[in-house]
């Protein structure tokens, strides 16, 4: 009994437990209480980038604040990510099977991993779990957008002050840093990222050098062996132990330095309810790391912000909408977005010299810059392909303009997501692919991968979801929901289906943006 009521203890004051069978029997899981009640003042929903930027600007401001992750806190759990050819507990989201979006041969035991997916019927959306979201899974491509088109998608906010403030205020914290051109030259792992320049060049192409939040002071050292190996030891989508300046390294950890923070890793939000004083509840599910529930609770806060990524979010007010007759504007689920998200590929790339390389650095440093061409618009990042083996393969990530948007709806019958989104939403960017991997190919030679995608297109595939709550529509033009007093959205689906390169500076700039002003504003006080 004693034994009890200390697992009790545990669960109300850290929420953080990692249960193994033998040290939480079923039976003493049974006898948990049905419903823990919690009341916090500010709760924010997910720890992804808009999350962590409201943590850390309303800790400063001496808010408390609790956030709720439904996935682990990997820095303080100590399990280690895993690499790509050795997929361990962090490759996939309680599946029995790798989900990385090629290679899917190795099994697993079910365990709350870092990398998830949503299966639609014409698009898979990947995203990240544990605290710091999808800085935890990304290539961390620091992208900042052509002004030119961040203006035509927000053609309301105050383009100057973005890029003079906002951008250079995300790029400090977030350490962006870029490699040095020497490193590059001379590095055997970044061989693709040479071959796919020069064959770029030779076909007419532009291309860009790209920062990044990975440390390259690092990855230096982890060349020369005097470090442990991380980027340059195939890890990346499944996380890294070393040299990302992920969220937890950065946003959060300055946040949790303030005393202000509280972080549930494990908690899973099933369901929000508006209270007559304008407050909410949330129904609670605290999971062990096999996905069984060990406690229901329900939280209460005076305020709460939603930054649970785009699919998160819009799962969360979607089905609130569908089951308590939640309100939300009719707008919230509309201008969705894969940020024109297309796969690409090339075999027979230099086959008789090496190819592109046997060794492959995860982390991209180079792309295509074809934004200004009217006809085919695009930036294509030049990706690596972390084989162990040379596989003369090159492999394209495209983003393209989104020129028709797609919509999320909720079905209650099978509690999931809806995502009216098909091959017509896709036209101009297999156009894209097409004309960029013909040029390549009549340029150096080479054939289209048709061992990685279905004809040579990858169109199912999308890291970058976007949309369907967006700024100024859904919301008022600093992220608070229409039709409610106490309710933020920062996070993902502010941006209206395409931001034109890697979202993830322009979703925190805009973070920076809205919460300042909210703050200012005494929408927390």
């Amino acid at each position: 009994m004693d034994r009890t009521k200390k697992i009790f203890s545990d669960i109300i004051t850290s929420g953080s437990l990692y249960f193994s069978k033998s040290k939480f029997p079923h039976s003493e899981a049974g006898q948990l209480p049905k419903q823990i009640e919690i009341n916090r003042p500010i709760i924010i929903i997910g720890s992804g980038y808009g999350a962590a930027v409201a943590a850390l600007r309303l800790c400063e401001a001496g808010k408390k604040v609790l956030i709720l992750e439904m996935g682990i806190n990997w820095k303080e759990s100590g399990i280690p990510y895993s690499g790509l050819l050795n997929p361990g507990r962090s490759a996939a989201w309680l599946k029995r099977k790798t989900i990385a979006p090629f290679m899917n041969i190795f099994p697993l035991k079910p365990f709350t991993g870092a990398l998830d997916k949503f299966n639609f019927k014409n698009i898979d959306v990947w995203v990240g779990r544990g605290v710091g979201g999808g800085s935890i899974v990304n290539g961390g491509m620091a992208v900042v957008p052509k002004e030119s088109y961040f203006k035509e998608v927000f053609p309301k906010l105050d383009a100057e002050k973005f890029y003079n403030f906002y951008f250079p205020l995300v790029n400090k914290e977030l350490k962006v840093n870029g490699i040095e051109e020497q490193f590059v030259k001379d590095c055997p792992y970044y061989k693709f990222t040479r071959v796919g320049e020069a064959e770029a060049h030779k076909a007419g192409f532009k291309t860009v050098r790209v920062p990044n939040v990975y440390d390259f002071k690092y990855m230096e050292r982890e060349y020369k062996k005097e470090v442990p190996r991380s980027a340059l030891n195939t890890e990346v989508i499944y996380g890294n132990n070393h040299g990302k300046n992920s969220l937890d390294k950065t946003y959060l950890a300055k946040a949790l330095a303030t005393g202000n923070l509280e972080i549930l890793d494990l908690h899973c939000v099933d369901m929000i309810t508006g209270n007559e004083d304008k407050s909410y509840c949330l129904k609670v599910r605290q999971i062990d790391t096999s996905g069984k529930t060990v406690a229901d609770k329900t939280f209460r806060c005076d305020k709460l912000v939603l930054g649970a990524g785009t699919m998160g979010t819009l799962k969360l007010l979607l089905s609130a909408q569908d089951k308590n007759n939640f309100p939300l504007d009719s707008t919230v689920g509309k201008n969705w977005g894969n940020n024109g998200n297309f796969m690409t590929g090339r075999n027979w790339v230099r086959p008789l010299s090496g190819g592109t390389g046997a060794l492959q650095s995860t982390i991209p440093v180079g792309g295509v810059d074809n934004w200004e061409d009217s006809e085919h618009s695009f930036f294509t990042e030049i990706a690596p392909l972390p084989m162990g083996v040379d596989v003369a393969t090159a492999l394209y990530l495209m983003i393209n303009r989104v020129d028709k948007k797609g919509s999320v709806t909720y079905d209650k019958v099978q509690n999931r997501l809806v995502l009216d989104w098909n091959e017509s939403h896709t036209v101009r960017m297999k156009a894209n692919a097409d004309y960029f991997v013909r040029k390549m190919n009549r340029a150096n030679g080479g054939t289209r991968s048709h061992l990685l995608f279905k004809n040579g297109f990858g169109a199912n595939i999308c890291y970058h979801p976007l949309g369907g709550c967006v700024l100024g529509e859904s919301t008022n033009v600093y992220g608070k929901l229409k039709e409610h007093d106490n309710l933020y959205v920062i996070d993902g689906s502010l941006i209206p289906g395409t931001i034109g390169v890697n979202p993830f500076m322009t979703i925190t700039a805009i973070a920076e943006y809205c919460i300042e002003n909210l703050i200012a504003q005494g929408e927390f006080d």
